[in-house]
């Protein structure tokens, strides 16, 4: 389908340009999210009457977004999470997680469709995710998924809790191999020149 755009939209064009995109697309987001409209002859000229209208509308509204983006980019937020000895959660963080997190931190005016997650946030670490305030004004926010607040500080220290671990574990498995069963090793342990020695005085006894 032919459309005209009414906004940027990335890997696509700008405000203006006429463009080639899969039916599908054009009607389940495209077009039902005034992102849009079909290339017919009246919208051409719908457009064109109304393009600097439509431009400085999007000015106004990239100015607001770039306003807002100074406190929101580099924000980072905190979900604790039960997670396996692997660092593999039991769930997934989702994009509703993200953005109830940073309105729970503040940020007023998300919707879902404004979070950029390719997929559910499977285990423990630092993710960068991508929140497009308005098509043109793009930040970065990162999502600390942590067990606890202790190991969610050391995640933002640049400290790989998973390998930590590991290694704790490998250092305690270590120390109790080396560990004797029992208190009775050291008892019955006799010097073998000292077992030589009790075999010759029982020999001669009998």
């Amino acid at each position: 389908m032919e459309i005209i755009l009414l906004e940027r939209v990335e890997k696509l064009g700008g405000i203006g340009d006429v463009v080639n995109v899969k039916n599908g697309f054009a009607r389940n987001y495209l077009l039902p999210n005034n992102k849009a409209l079909r290339a017919n002859d009246a919208n051409r000229k719908l457009f064109e009457t109304n393009r600097a209208k439509i431009e400085a509308d999007n000015a106004d509204r990239r100015g607001e977004a770039e306003v807002r983006a100074k406190d929101i980019d580099g924000k980072q937020i905190v979900l604790i999470r039960q997670a396996s000895n692997t660092g593999q959660l039991y769930g997934s963080v989702s994009v509703r997680d993200i953005v109830d997190a940073l309105i729970e931190d503040g940020v007023e005016g998300l919707g879902k469709s404004m979070v950029e997650l390719e997929r559910p946030i499977k285990s423990l670490g630092l993710v960068d995710v991508k929140v497009k305030l308005h098509p043109e004004v793009i930040v970065s926010v990162g999502v600390n998924v942590a067990r606890s607040p202790d190991e969610a500080e050391m995640q933002k220290q640049g400290i790989d809790v998973i390998a930590a671990m590991f290694e704790e574990e490998q250092a305690e498995a270590v120390a109790t191999a080396l560990e004797p069963d029992s208190e009775d090793e050291f008892e019955d342990a006799t010097p073998p020149s000292e077992r030589t020695e009790d075999a010759g005085d029982e020999a001669e006894e009998a």
